[in-house]
C-alpha cells in the first residue's frame, strides 16, 4: 500500500512562520484564528490529497472560482480564509499563498 500526503511550501518565508510558529501567528492573527490555522495545517498534513479535503469537506475546502480559478480556500475564522494552490500533479505539492478575507 502507498503512503501519500500533501507535501506543502509557502509564498514566503514569512508565510511560512505566520502558519507554523504558533507564537507568531498568535502574535500576528490573535488567539483565536491562530488556533484555526494550527487546526487546518494539522489536516493539511494529514491529508493525501487536495481531492480528499474537498471530498470530505475538510475545513469547508473549496476551489476558487473567476480570477481565482486554481486556488483553493479553507475557513478560517470568519470572514478569513487560508488560500493554496496544488503545485504539481504527480506528487500533491500545495503552495500557501495567503491568509485573507477575499470576500
Amino acid at each position: 500500500m502507498e503512503v501519500r500526503y500533501l507535501e506543502i511550501e509557502f509564498k514566503t518565508n514569512k508565510l511560512k512562520k505566520q502558519c507554523t510558529v504558533y507564537s507568531i501567528s498568535v502574535k500576528e492573527y490573535g488567539k483565536n484564528r491562530a488556533d484555526k490555522i494550527a487546526q487546518r495545517m494539522n489536516e493539511l498534513q494529514a491529508s493525501d490529497s487536495v481531492d480528499e479535503l474537498i471530498q470530505y469537506s475538510i475545513g469547508r475546502c473549496h476551489a476558487l472560482k473567476g480570477n481565482r480559478e486554481g486556488e483553493f480556500a479553507m475557513d478560517l475564522v470568519h470572514p478569513y480564509r487560508l488560500i493554496f494552490e496544488k503545485c504539481n500533479h504527480i506528487v500533491e505539492l500545495i503552495r500557501i499563498t495567503s491568509i485573507e478575507d477575499y470576500h
